[in-house]
């Protein structure tokens, strides 16, 4: 899984690889007819939704991590006397991601949790082993694909943190940030780039959450009204996985805007107190023509230099990548609002709105 390995692929064979073989064991052994059950439909998500899109975002992420680095040092927001360090921050991280014992310890740590019937979850049916389900379908979810399951997560979890030291390094460096950069980071701007591309991990967390919120609705083990402080605990821990890393460069975004601010000030009142001395002074230069004059227009683009310097943001996160990552946490939650509010009486409503009724 290093490399230039298809880890798509990989995705595919492990979670819905593994399905399809407990679904085949679960019709040779005629135990097909509860398979399909709501209560069972986290188990479904692990293995054919969730699996596939933890490898889909380690394909997804990887490379634009690579090339916001080299952006970064490119542009200069990482100077020359820095770049020797953070070649040794990126050295260093590469030589931590393939070491061999971060993920033997995952998965150490997922047969355990397997083997004592522990469960990470409070809810859903599926979340841990259920002794009286005895069939060989069950015994290879249960053993293999919740191992598995388990298994990438913890592993999701120590490149996240990888990152986060990654980040927290980078800041500690001499940057040199440029305050009327366009993308009004500071030069950034790459790192919301890096982070849009965590939601298909992001969609991966919410659709085991719905389904395992699902399944215990449909057991009468929680009520549909009691899942919104899971869903809000659900949404604070997003924010706190994938947005408040980047906090860690507030500082310096801080002090680069208020010393842009000044600099661009500065040179404001320069060039407009030679503006005015030049031209209302009365009488128009001799050799020069007020219509068609340059002067004017670098006015209004200082102006509009000292505009961008001002809105410089104090973190990393633009409105585009708030609105991505709301968007993968909260979509795959709306088949809850169908426990509350039936399909049938959704469709009545809609209808009756739609004609004025």
């Amino acid at each position: 899984m290093r490399g230039d390995t298809n880890t798509v692929l990989i995705g595919l064979v492990l979670g819905p690889g593994l399905w399809l073989a407990t679904v085949a064991l679960a019709v040779l052994e005629g135990v097909q007819d509860g398979l399909f059950d709501l209560s069972l439909v986290a188990a479904h998500a692990r293995l054919v939704v969730s699996i596939p899109l933890f490898f889909a975002c380690e394909s997804w992420v990887d490379p634009r991590m690579a090339a916001c680095v080299a952006t970064i040092a490119r542009t200069g927001v990482v100077p020359p006397a820095a770049q020797s360090a953070l070649q040794n921050e990126v050295s260093r991280i590469v030589r931590w991601t393939n070491l061999w014992w971060p993920e033997a310890f995952c998965l150490m740590l997922a047969v355990v949790i397997g083997a004592t019937g522990s469960t990470l979850q409070t809810y859903g049916v599926s979340a841990a082993g259920d002794p009286s389900r005895t069939t060989l379908a069950a015994l290879v979810y249960f053993h293999v694909g919740l191992t598995v399951f388990r298994f990438l997560l913890f592993r999701w979890g120590w490149k996240l943190a990888l990152w986060c030291w990654f980040l927290w390094r980078v800041s500690r460096l001499d940057l040199q940030l440029i305050p009327g950069h366009s993308d009004r980071a500071g030069g950034l701007g790459p790192l919301e780039g890096v982070h849009e591309r965590f939601t298909p991990l992001v969609a991966a967390f919410s659709v085991l959450e719905c389904a395992s919120l699902a399944e215990s609705i449909s057991v009468g083990a929680l009520s549909a009204t009691a899942v919104y402080p899971t869903i809000a605990l659900l949404l604070l821990t997003d924010g706190v996985l994938f947005l408040a890393p980047l906090l860690v460069f507030t500082d310096k975004l801080w002090a680069s805007r208020t010393q842009g601010v000044g600099a661009y000030m500065t040179l404001s009142a320069r060039y407009a107190k030679e503006f005015e001395t030049k031209w209302t002074a009365g009488t128009i230069p001799e050799g020069e023509r007020l219509l068609g004059s340059g002067d004017i227009q670098s006015l209004a683009d200082l102006n509009n230099a000292i505009a961008v310097v001002k809105s410089m943001r104090w973190v990393t996160v633009g409105p585009r990548l708030l609105t991505m990552m709301a968007l993968a946490a909260v979509v795959p939650l709306t088949p809850l609002i169908l426990f509350q509010y039936p399909l049938a009486e959704l469709a009545q409503k809609f209808f009756q709105r739609m004609v004025g009724l």
